[in-house]
C-alpha cells in the first residue's frame, strides 16, 4: 500500500523521531511503499497569507483551476498526498493541540480542490486514501487530556478534519506521559508500532 508519513519534530533526538523510524522499518518489512515529509527539513511555512486565502476561497468555487497560486512546496505535497493510500501522521501534542507546522499542513493541504469538493453542501474527499492513522506524544495523561481539556485534537483534526471530508477509517495512537514511563515501556511502544505496521493495512 502506499503509505505517506507526515512528521512534524524539530528536535532529532525526540521519540517522535523514534516513532517515524519504527514506522519507516515495519512499512519496509511488509513490503508497503513508503513516502515521507518532514516538515521540519523542508522548513514548511506554516502561515495561511494572503495568497492562500485567496486561492482557497477560489477553489471553493473554480476548482482546479484556482490553484495557480498556491506555492511550490505545497504542490509538492499535493503529489505526494494524491499518491497517498495510507496518511500516518507523527508528531507532539504542544499545549494540547498540534504544532505549528502541522496545523499548517492541514491548512494549505487539505484544501479545497486538492482534498475535497463541497457537493450538496457537504465535504466529499477527492484522494485515494483508504486510511488514515495518527500517532501523538505527550506528557499529558490520557484522562486528564480528555476530561479536563476535552480530548481537542479528537475534536479538530479527527472529526473536524479527516471525518468531515468523508475518511471514516481513522486510527489514533496516543502516547501518553513520554517523560515519564520507563526506558522498556518506550522501547515496547516502538516495537509494538514496528510490528503493526510490518502487517497489512486494517480496513
Amino acid at each position: 500500500m502506499n503509505t505517506l508519513i507526515v512528521f512534524n519534530h524539530p528536535y532529532g533526538g525526540s521519540f517522535c523521531r523514534a516513532i517515524l523510524a519504527a514506522v519507516e522499518r515495519g512499512l519496509k518489512a511488509g513490503g508497503h511503499k513508503c513516502r515521507v515529509i518532514n516538515l521540519d527539513q523542508d522548513d514548511f511555512d506554516p502561515v495561511m497569507r494572503s495568497k492562500d486565502l485567496l486561492a482557497f476561497v477560489g477553489a471553493g468555487r473554480a476548482g482546479e483551476d484556482a490553484l495557480d497560486a498556491i506555492d511550490d512546496q505545497v504542490r509538492e505535497y499535493k503529489e505526494h498526498l494524491e499518491w497517498a493510500e495510507h496518511l500516518v501522521m507523527i508528531f507532539p501534542i504542544w499545549w494540547m493541540t498540534t504544532p505549528a507546522m502541522t496545523k499548517g499542513f492541514i491548512d494549505k493541504v487539505i484544501f479545497p480542490a486538492i482534498a475535497y469538493d463541497m457537493k450538496d453542501g457537504r465535504l466529499v474527499s477527492r484522494l485515494s486514501l483508504r486510511k488514515v492513522t495518527v500517532i501523538t506524544t505527550m506528557n499529558t495523561p490520557a484522562d486528564i487530556y480528555r476530561e479536563v481539556f476535552g480530548n481537542p485534537l479528537e475534536g479538530s483534526l479527527i472529526k473536524g478534519t479527516f471525518r468531515q471530508i468523508g475518511i471514516e477509517n481513522i486510527e489514533w495512537t496516543s502516547l501518553n506521559e513520554v517523560k515519564q514511563v520507563s526506558r522498556e515501556q518506550r522501547e515496547a511502544w516502538l516495537e509494538e508500532i514496528e510490528r503493526r505496521f510490518a502487517g497489512p493495512v486494517s480496513l
